[in-house]
């Protein structure tokens, strides 16, 4: 981004408000950066807890394997999932906080003792996919976040305030050679008059 450069003084003066502004900007979109590149890290980590416990849970649900054909159709579903919102460094994130099931009305006497143990064992099993489904979400947005934080922060850090105070020094360098010139044109004109009075 080439900066168009007007010569003259109210130009100066809207680029030093401009340069200013990004000069004050960048040291808390640089907070930002880091607490985000913190959070990121930190949803990695409880993405791979989930991850884990999800594989436990589910090579604990493997063994009864061919019982689970076994259970009555329907009688587990999902009837909500509790998600709250939560701003990190200003990002909105989700937050797992829990599902809520929903059993058929199945008759204890007709199937296997081990019917109620194998939906419970289901629930888990469900209820730790859709949290990390939910983790990898807030992954994404985080590293999202991050990654335009980032940008941004190198935008300001490396391309425009160096460009601001590039085009302030030529428009000053400018203003005083300007300045210069009048003064010289003055001293000019006022030494040629003294030299006609004299004559």
């Amino acid at each position: 981004m080439a900066i168009k450069i007007q010569y003259n003084k109210t130009y100066l003066q809207l680029l030093q408000k401009q340069l200013k502004v990004r000069e004050n900007a960048l040291p808390t979109l640089q907070a930002k950066e880091s607490a985000l590149r913190l959070e990121v890290k930190k949803a990695r980590e409880e993405l791979r807890d989930v991850e884990k416990r999800l594989a436990d849970a589910q090579s604990a649900a493997a063994q009864a394997n061919r019982l689970y054909r076994e259970l009555p159709r329907n009688a587990l579903s999902v009837a909500g999932v509790d998600v709250d919102v939560r701003k990190i460094a200003g990002v909105k994130t989700p937050v797992f906080k829990g599902v809520r099931f929903t059993l058929a009305d199945i008759s204890l006497f007709v199937n296997a003792a081990w019917v109620p143990d194998g939906l419970e064992a289901l629930q888990a099993v469900a209820a730790l996919t859709i949290e990390r489904g939910i983790a990898r979400e807030k992954v994404k947005i985080l590293e999202y976040a991050r990654k335009k934080t980032t940008q941004k922060v190198n935008l300001y850090e490396k391309v425009q305030i160096p460009e601001y105070r590039e085009a302030l020094l030529k428009i000053k360098r400018f203003l005083e050679d300007e300045d210069n010139l009048a003064k010289s044109s003055q001293k000019i004109l006022k030494a040629r008059i003294a030299m006609a009075e004299a004559a």
